[in-house]
């Protein structure tokens, strides 16, 4: 049967037996609204437009199966869409319904064992109204917000209070009918504690309190376990101390579960679930030495001498110590993201009543009067009503020289003011700033899944029960078929429960992705999503829209020809500039442009026209004018001269567009524009037929014209005189022909073949459509960023791969060894408390090996 959402052919019984089996990954659960739970299909409905999506932070996760088990409690949400649960960002982009409220996502990811920590979205701006902004000491569960929130819909003159279960509320309120003391005061009546906290990173709370304790509790273990180490070989250390086996038994049952706690909360967790994860093999192999070494101490005649305390111990602290690196390594790999919260300013200076004054960034509103004077940062986006100055963007698009900014022009948020004094008028705040969007496409990139990562879940679904069947195995064998002794069979046991390690099968592809999109932000790069930076290496062919993309859009008049005697050349340019007068289109600038150089007096048309691809018919005196190419000229049947071909055929071949242009019933003249190319086009051509990329121009203008400018840039593939709306239908030709397309434009008349692409590359330093189209986005006009982008993507692919086959190759090799397998031909046995130590390491090693793209340099700048 086929989804009745994405059309995917489905195998109904398979999919149903799948879902059972708690295996949602077998087919589209991941990228449609389709969502098959307990045998049953379950259509998530959602009216159009009134979905959205967020990014949550989840706090107790342990592994791979931890986020698939979240995934699955999320999709029996009706209303939610799509859920990505990412275990190395420790994030869920949720895309649901307006009809779902986050209380209903924070409670399901609670009833399966985690945390679900809301990110406040921005609060609705009202004039005349204040914000803040606290930390509410003990809200930090579903039922504690509820008597938060009572207690402030009591209060009247608060207006919307955005409470979230992190401890943190943003309230906006009415100050001629509420003070802020009386909100606190309301707050601490209800049994908490509020404290002003404006401005306040929850992510970076959240991760740091996360690392705090794991870092606390691995110091109390270690401590712990030193004696119970030292207490086991009391020949070697000269122990006198007659109870030193109860002091063991004391500190390893703090450590065991003290230290071990979240371990058996994961484990039981992942026992609700119906599913088993790291928790469960570490609790296992850990209380196996732990209960037997108590029974060897209370029961000495029947289970033998040997304790295995200092094996339990050891085991947790390594693993606490490798958890906590992994944390800050984790922690490092998210920079990208911390980089760019942190351009944002705290305060904005306004003009409010003629009165100049400074508020706080989250009061801004759109069409307030904001002041900037040299050195400060610009707070949000807007257009300069006064003054001129040059700013520093490099933080937004990468771009190093600062620009210069007049009346008029726009100015973006979180960049530097250098010289001049600006006033301009906020047009965009909040979440619709540059600086917002930038964020949030970076951060729904680093917590999206490659298409590469489904192979290594599939194997994490698997991994734990296999594992937990081979130390049975290894067990059985080593005590019931070879002999060996209960403490060595049992040795084994442990090791291969211990060794074995899906987070570093979890971490091989997320780690990547997150430093490598990180990477490509600095550089101007956005990347929407871990599966563009997979497909961007396999591109064969990249095709460049000419116009504002190869070019810088900005022709100019090179050439007019009078075609009648009695005309001259001003008299050509007037009609064209008449016709042109109410064009947005280049060519117009261009022939504008030149008519005012000239100080020709252009009216405006009666009736204006314009034939996209083609030209335009304008009416004026009574007469139509016609500019444009030869065909509409001859379409419209007007009279051309016998001797223009060669004329038409000189411009073009020097590179020059040729607009005809037509009054009355006879074609009067020819203009001819020349644009120009970007300033770095043909370096990234070069760069990217050095990279074996087959390089194609696509453009409206003539086969002579085009090929022409392509030849000047080194393109030897032109697809000459396409509309713009037959733009897509050659880039859908290329698919066809087996290439793997990637499509450069500035996202303004080229976002069907952007879309139609394998890889949409938008080029339009930070504009509001270059930002809306295409899978990656350029935020400088330097086309040199495409090569950076394969390049980087390549590079990050390439760590992904390296990452996975140490994965793969550290538990094919590690598993065995501990089983045992190396013991008959060389008398090796692994120590349990090595295979900790080398299962911390294992994980570490992966998210250190993505760290190393931090020192990537792209290889044209």
């Amino acid at each position: 049967m086929k989804d009745p959402v994405c059309g995917m052919d489905v195998d109904a019984k398979k999919a149903f037996k799948a879902v059972k089996k708690g295996k949602t990954a077998y087919f589209c659960s991941q990228v449609c609204k389709n969502v098959w739970l307990k045998g049953e299909e379950k259509t998530v409905e959602t009216d159009t437009g009134t979905s959205k999506k967020d990014v949550f932070l989840v706090t107790g996760m342990h592994c791979a199966s931890c986020a698939g088990a979240i995934e699955r409690a999320l999709y029996r949400i009706k209303g939610v869409i799509k859920a990505d649960v990412n275990f190395a960002t420790e994030k869920a982009t949720i895309e649901y319904s307006s009809s779902v409220k986050t209380d209903q996502l924070a409670k399901a990811v609670e009833r399966t064992g985690y945390k679900l920590t809301l990110k406040t979205e921005q609060p609705m701006i009202v004039p005349g109204t204040e914000q803040i902004v606290l930390r509410v000491i003990g809200m930090d569960n579903p039922h504690c917000l509820s008597n938060v929130e009572n207690a402030l819909k009591a209060v009247e003159g608060i207006i919307k209070p955005e409470l979230s279960i992190n401890e943190r509320a943003v309230i906006r309120y009415d100050p001629g009918k509420v003070s802020k003391d009386a909100i606190l005061e309301a707050i601490q009546n209800a049994g908490y504690k509020p404290m002003e906290a404006a401005g306040i990173d929850v992510e970076k709370e959240v991760r740091e309190k996360e690392i705090a304790k794991q870092k606390k509790r691995f110091i109390i273990c270690a401590i712990l376990s030193l004696p119970v180490f030292i207490f086991s070989f009391p020949d070697w250390f000269g122990i006198k101390f007659p109870m030193y086996k109860l002091a063991m038994l004391l500190f390893a049952t703090i450590v065991q579960f003290w230290g071990g706690l979240h371990f058996y909360r994961g484990a039981l967790i992942a026992l609700r679930n119906k599913t088993a994860n790291m928790d469960s093999l570490i609790t296992l192999g850990t209380s196996a030495a732990y209960f037997y070494s108590v029974l060897v101490l209370f029961v000495p005649a029947l289970f033998g001498t040997l304790l295995y305390f200092d094996t339990s111990s050891i085991i947790i602290t390594f693993i606490l110590l490798g958890k906590w690196l992994e944390s800050v390594v984790k922690g490092k790999a998210s920079e990208a993201i911390k980089k760019l919260i942190g351009l944002q300013p705290r305060t904005a200076k306004v003009v409010r009543e003629g009165v100049e004054k400074e508020i706080s960034i989250e009061d801004v509103v759109a069409g307030d009067i904001v002041v900037i004077k040299p050195g400060e940062k610009i707070p949000v986006d807007g257009i300069v009503v006064d003054g001129s100055s040059s700013v520093d963007e490099s933080m937004i698009t990468g771009e190093s020289i600062p620009v210069a900014k007049k009346a008029g022009d726009t100015v973006i948020g979180a960049t530097i003011n250098k010289h001049g004094l600006l006033k301009f008028k906020a047009t965009k705040v909040g979440k619709d700033t540059t600086l917002a969007q930038i964020i949030k496409i970076v951060e729904e990139a680093q917590s999206s899944k490659a298409p590469i990562q489904k192979l290594a879940d599939v194997v994490s679904s698997y991994f734990v029960p296999v594992v937990l069947c081979i130390g049975i195995i290894s067990f059985v064998i080593w005590w019931s078929f070879v002999g060996e002794t209960f403490p060595f069979a049992l040795s084994t046991f442990i090791a291969v429960l211990i060794i074995a390690c899906p987070c570093a099968l979890g971490l091989a592809t997320p780690t990547a992705i997150m430093v490598g999109t990180g990477k490509a932000a600095e550089s101007g790069i956005l990347v929407k999503g871990g599966e563009a930076l997979e497909r961007m290496p396999q591109l064969t062919t990249v095709v460049f829209d000419k116009t504002r993309t190869l070019t810088k859009g900005e022709p100019v008049v090179t050439d007019i020809v009078p075609l009648k005697e009695d005309l001259t050349t001003d008299q050509i340019l007037l009609y064209a500039a008449i016709a042109e007068k109410g064009s947005e289109h280049p060519l117009a600038d261009a022939v504008l442009n030149a008519a005012k150089e000239k100080n020709l007096q252009v009216t405006e048309a009666k009736e204006y026209r314009a034939i996209p691809g083609h030209g335009i018919v304008a009416k004026y005196g009574g007469k139509k004018i016609i500019l444009g190419t030869r065909n509409l000229m001859e379409a419209s049947r007007l009279r051309i001269p016998e001797n223009i071909d060669e004329q038409v055929n000189k411009l073009e071949s020097e590179g020059k567009t040729v607009m005809h242009l037509g009054y009355d019933r006879f074609v009067i003249g020819l203009v001819a524009a020349q644009d120009t190319e970007k300033e770095f086009s043909k370096e990234a051509v070069e760069a990217l037929v050095n990279l074996g990329k087959e390089v194609v121009m696509i453009t409206g203008d003539n086969e002579r014209t085009a090929r022409a400018i392509a030849a000047k840039l080194g393109i030897d593939k032109v697809l000459a005189q396409v509309l713009p709306e037959q733009k897509a239908e050659e880039v859908k030709k290329l698919l066809k022909e087996g290439k793997v397309v990637a499509m450069v434009g500035d996202g303004i008349n080229d976002a069907p073949a952007l879309a139609q692409a394998d890889i949409g590359i938008a080029i339009g330093a930070g504009t509001d459509v270059a930002m809306e189209t295409g899978q990656v986005v350029l935020m400088k006009n330097d086309l040199r960023d495409v090569v950076t982008a394969i390049d980087l993507s390549t590079y990050t692919f390439r760590k992904i791969k390296q990452n996975l086959f140490w994965a793969f190759a550290y538990n094919t090799l590690g598993i065995p060894i501990a089983a045992g397998i190396l013991y008959p031909f060389t008398g090796f046995l692994l120590n349990p408390e090595i295979a900790a130590a080398a299962m911390a390491l294992s994980s570490i090693s992966v998210v250190g090996n993505s760290l190393l793209m931090k020192f990537y340099r792209a290889k044209i700048s």
